[in-house]
């Protein structure tokens, strides 16, 4: 669970500090971009390399390699605190990307080896609430860290790897190796099973991603904000995926279709709810409504395609499905701006994103009745 929060401040902790890193830098040419880039580049890093990491701890074990990969976060997370190149401070983050891939897809490997069944699906779900959680608390912190020690005083934060490699070593253990019977009839990975999974995530992911990366210019369609205003929205949106992933607790019994089907029809309804409307209150109801749905789909999608998974391969599978929705999260942004050109504006691309949810929805329900779900 310590584990999960670590890829969510490697981004969040700098929000707070990106006007001044952009003022920092502002002699830098092409600094505009590139200063985003330094923040976002991780997440691009988490969805090329998950697969690799979990291929990697498939073979070599998890727990080891989980414990070195909290020590290269730490040393090379803190490394931008004492650069003053802003080239070399995105190299720095281009490898700790890589660190965070390994650390995000062998903890939740992790919870695949731990646990069967229902546990599994309380464990997965908490994991998605921490991570919500952590993301309104570490965004705080780094807003202090900025206001005390300037543009860099974030990046010390990445030493509290350190104290959680720490438990971990102290706490954790290596799954045993065994033959499982029930995937006995498999001869190797199961893409065909794992793929349509693995699309749908990709798909959530951008619903995701979308109302954050957008959040302000969204809630502009229907006043002046403020900063602060925004940052409150942000954590209405945080709380929802939490309440999202307490619904799937409460209703993991329910086929991964019913969930699905659920999921969309909020997450839809927020989109539409954004779409059309004209006050605040009901723009961040409608944040909040979406966000619900996300957090129902995330642990169900996760824990839907780790019920698939065999042990010998619960690695590389939980590597691809971590790396297709931090890819998600780095293509939110670059899909959101020509489509909201092509379509007339941004409460238009909404309404298409609500109706693209809508039609899922519909999918979903029809493939979980022909199941008797």
């Amino acid at each position: 669970m310590l584990a999960a929060v670590l890829p969510v401040m490697a981004v969040v902790s700098l929000v707070p500090v990106l006007p001044l890193l952009l003022q920092e830098f502002a002699d830098v040419e092409g600094s505009e971009f590139l200063v985003p880039i330094a923040i976002t580049v991780p997440a691009l890093c988490v969805a090329i390399f998950s697969p690799l990491a979990g291929w990697i701890s498939d073979r070599v074990g998890r727990k080891n390699l989980l414990l070195g990969a909290f020590i290269a976060y730490a040393a090379i997370g803190v490394l931008p605190y004492f650069l003053a190149d802003l080239r070399h401070i995105i190299a720095s983050r281009v490898f700790l990307g890589v660190a965070e891939a390994t650390i995000m897809t062998v903890a939740t490997a992790l919870i695949g080896d731990y646990f069967d069944g229902e546990r599994r699906e309380k464990w997965v779900a908490i994991q998605v609430g921490v991570a919500s959680i952590s993301a309104i608390i570490l965004i705080a912190i780094g807003g202090i860290l900025g206001e005390t020690l300037g543009s860099r005083g974030p990046f010390l934060l990445y030493l509290l790897a350190l104290p959680i490699m720490l438990v971990s070593a102290i706490v954790l253990f290596e799954p045993a190796v065994h033959e499982d019977t029930e995937f006995a009839h498999l001869e190797g990975f199961p893409f065909r099973q794992v793929l349509p999974l693995i699309a749908i995530t990709l798909g959530v992911s951008l619903l995701f991603y979308t109302i954050i990366v957008k959040l302000g210019p969204i809630l502009m369609l229907t006043t002046v904000v403020t900063p602060a205003l925004i940052g409150a929205a942000g954590a209405a949106a945080n709380m929802g995926h939490v309440g999202g992933a307490i619904l799937f607790g409460r209703f993991k019994s329910a086929s991964g279709p019913t969930l699905l089907t659920a999921g969309l029809a909020l997450a839809a309804s927020g989109y539409f709810g954004l779409s059309l409307s004209g006050s605040l209150y009901v723009s961040i109801a409608s944040v909040v409504c979406a966000s619900l749905g996300v957090g129902i789909m995330l642990p169900t999608l996760l824990a839907w395609t780790m019920g698939i998974l065999p042990p010998v391969f619960r690695g590389r599978g939980t590597g691809i499905w971590t790396g297709t929705f931090f890819l998600g999260q780095f293509f939110a942004p670059i899909i959101a701006v020509p489509l909201e050109g092509a379509f007339g504006g941004l409460d238009s691309l909404l309404a298409v994103y609500g109706g693209l949810a809508l039609i899922g929805a519909v999918l979903a329900f029809i493939v979980a009745r022909k199941q008797g779900h």
